[in-house]
């Protein structure tokens, strides 16, 4: 009998919260791996004359605990108008349409603790915190994401083609997974990509035929709800009152990224005698920047002067900008990502055949206890 074999580009991927299970259609590279904490015991003596000289030299390996499973892939981002009334939609019951995004249950774990309220009679689909859905955006930001724990959920890896059966594909599941990173990048001639990754308690090798039904996979199969980085405009402009860094500047860009990333550590019992397992996380400091290149020009209040400005602005403590990323352009689709209080590094000067800048600037938010670093807009048409 041939041995079956598994292609990646063959490969689903399942995130269930235990009562809905959403599709999420990933690119090649996906990761996940886990591995063992582990104690070496060495013996080394000098020689012992009474048994001939010898000496003993050996060591023992034992397995102390499990590491947190590691996992990342990449999604592309892909908002969209949901269809009432479609069975495996956001609104499936809904009598109001509301713009989601393929993706969404990942950014739910990335800003918040929420819980998940499907479509049910005339009430629309919905989070607790941290996403909003309305008639022409999905808003999402990070209001409810001070917790000392966030989401998490199981993330079902399923490899083999056609319909899910056991004896043709293999299954892997990855327990109480939770979302680290996430980096959005938006090259000039690409669309726009998300880059996942995170942790989970334990990886398993799951029977196929129980892995969960998709409940909501709306907009995977749609391709009208991809985004174009070439369309990408940034507005930047300085909050300061005095000094040289007020105003806006007008930058081309050339390319970027935004990141974003909760800074978990995993919780590890460290008895002796059993091989311990991850028990849970807890947040650490949250991080969120990331950069974006443009060329050089010496146009009014362009690169040139912002250069300028900033590397003149001695008495300013922090270089406070507001940022605007509109990626995609401003029609549907796209994503706007605003950034009320970034702080701007001084640019660097790339010396190509054009000369060009790189800035690369942090997230702050108003108050060291706020969580009004940044929002993210989506906004979408009915999928086709």
């Amino acid at each position: 009998m041939a041995d079956n074999l598994f292609f990646s580009r063959n490969t689903r991927v399942m995130i269930s919260d235990g009562t809905t299970t959403w599709e999420i259609p990933v690119l090649d590279g996906f990761s996940f791996s886990q591995s063992t904490n582990t104690s070496e015991i060495t013996l080394n003596e000098m020689a012992a004359t009474a048994t001939g000289n010898v000496s003993r030299r050996g060591r023992q390996m034992f397995n102390d605990s499990y590491a947190p499973a590691e996992w990342s892939f990449s999604t592309y981002a892909r908002p969209f108008k949901s269809t009432v009334g479609t069975a495996t939609g956001w609104d499936a019951t809904s009598a109001t349409a509301h713009v989601h995004c393929v993706e969404e249950a990942l950014w739910n774990g990335l800003v918040g603790a929420a819980d998940f309220t499907a479509s049910t009679g005339s009430t629309s689909a919905a989070w607790g915190d941290g996403i909003t859905n309305a008639a022409t955006t999905c808003t999402i930001d990070f209001s409810g994401s001070n917790k000392a724990a966030l989401k998490t959920y199981d993330i079902y890896f399923v490899m083999g083609s056609g319909t899910i059966a056991n004896g043709t594909h293999q299954a892997y599941k990855l327990t109480g997974a939770v979302v680290n990173t996430a980096g959005m990048d938006f090259d000039i001639d690409g669309i726009t990509t998300i880059n996942w990754s995170g942790f989970a308690s334990m990886i398993s090798d799951h029977a196929p035929e129980s892995v969960p039904s998709v409940t909501i996979n709306e907009g995977i199969s749609a391709t009208s709800n991809f985004i174009r980085n070439r369309l990408t405009t940034l507005t930047t402009t300085g909050n300061t009152t005095s000094g040289d860094i007020q105003g806006t500047y007008t930058l081309t860009l050339t390319g970027g990224s935004l990141n974003f990333e909760n800074n978990i550590t995993y919780l590890t019992p460290e008895t002796l005698g059993v091989i311990n397992q991850p028990i849970g996380h807890v947040t650490g400091t949250r991080n969120i920047g990331g950069s974006f290149t443009c060329y050089l020009s010496n146009s009014t209040a362009a690169s040139a002067d912002l250069f300028e400005d900033l590397i003149e602005s001695t008495s300013v403590i922090t270089n406070d900008f507001n940022l605007v990323f509109d990626i995609g352009g401003t029609a549907s689709p796209t994503v706007k990502v605003t950034v009320p209080q970034a702080h701007l590094e001084i640019p660097t000067h790339s010396i190509e055949d054009v000369i060009s800048m790189e800035v690369n600037f942090h997230a702050l938010p108003s108050t060291v206890a706020n969580t009004d670093e940044v929002s993210i807009v989506y906004k979408g048409d009915a999928i086709t």
